[in-house]
């Protein structure tokens, strides 16, 4: 999903003040759970995408499905014709 071999990069968040006090108060690693949370939200994004490019492949197959293969369509269009290669 990614490199995670990568290296470390600052960065700078914004959160609320009140919630980091708390959260480094007992002793919660902020980057760390920064870094957990992003893993998540990027499967969760990737999965998305994936589920539309399946329905995307879904839809055209049943499109070929229902009217035939576009390819199908041309050889039979030139079928039978004198200046059909």
């Amino acid at each position: 999903m990614y490199d995670m071999k990568a290296p470390k990069q600052t960065v700078s968040l914004t959160v609320n003040s009140d919630l980091y006090a708390r959260a480094k108060k007992l002793g919660i690693n902020a980057s760390q759970i920064a870094e957990e949370a992003l893993t998540q939200a990027l499967a969760r994004k990737l999965a998305e995408q994936i589920r539309a490019e399946i329905r995307e492949d879904l839809a055209a197959y049943s499109y070929i499905e229902a009217h035939g293969s576009p390819a199908e369509m041309a050889r039979a269009h030139y079928r039978g014709r004198d200046d059909a290669v």
